[in-house]
């Protein structure tokens, strides 16, 4: 389905709203044309974290931490093979306890430590209360719950748009303890999650005061209780 008259933001409310009125959602073709993978599943090669809590196994990049190795701030492997403006990016993560990200257009806070972030976050969790929603770590905080389309305004305020769907049923969609896959579209000041095929959330941020349009892109591992996340087929497109 084609919307060529329409913005990335005005086609995704009619999509969401025709997916709705068409009933159950169909099996979404995944095109992968013009991605790259940017990670061998065989190494670290670009990709910079501590080796403490970072390693890669059966073709995944995982992050753990442990009773005996806690963490004591929030920690990221970064990819250091270029950085993210305007671009896609697919993956499939699973996690077993915890609370993890992928974190995009974000800027290193070297102060703070060696491998810190700030910046935009596609959160996610063990048990999917997060999943999905958009959050800009060590910055304004939850700017798209799931089953939010939020505008934030150039005075710093946010907005509801609209809605791809109800977060509980949206939920229902996220693997526990298994893999899902996660595409986020970053276009300008439109950012897109979508897991599985399902439009979690998308936020249109318009202040461009605080707004960063260009960074890092890295995985996080979270403090609190021990934890394990894994990433694989990580792949990545530049618009």
């Amino acid at each position: 389905m084609r919307y060529p008259a329409l913005s990335l933001a005005a086609a995704v409310l009619l999509l969401a709203a025709t997916a709705g009125a068409q009933g159950p959602r169909q099996p979404v073709p995944d095109d992968n044309a013009g991605f790259t993978s940017i990670f061998d599943g065989k190494t670290l090669q670009n990709w910079d974290g501590d080796p403490d809590f970072w390693r890669v196994e059966t073709d995944s990049i995982v992050g753990q931490s442990t009773t005996d190795k806690p963490l004591k701030q929030n920690t990221f492997i970064i990819w250091r093979g270029g950085t993210t403006k305007d671009f896609e990016l697919k993956l499939e993560f699973k996690m077993t306890g915890g609370n993890s990200g992928v974190q995009y257009r974000s800027v290193p806070l070297t102060d703070v430590g060696k491998w810190v972030l700030k910046g935009y976050q596609a959160d996610m969790d063990a048990e999917a209360r997060y999943t999905g929603m958009l959050y800009e770590e060590r910055g304004r905080g939850f700017m798209a719950e799931r089953g939010r389309f939020t505008r934030i305004a150039p005075d710093g305020q946010r907005k509801l748009i609209g809605t791809p769907g109800e977060g509980d049923a949206l939920k229902a969609d996220i693997k526990s303890g298994d893999w899902n896959q996660l595409h986020i579209i970053a276009r300008g000041a439109t950012i897109m999650h979508v897991i599985n095929g399902r439009i979690m959330s998308v936020c249109l941020d318009e202040d461009d005061k605080t707004r960063s349009p260009e960074g890092l892109l890295g995985l996080q591992l979270h403090t609190g209780p021990p934890m394990k996340v894994e990433f694989r087929n990580i792949r990545l497109k530049k618009l």
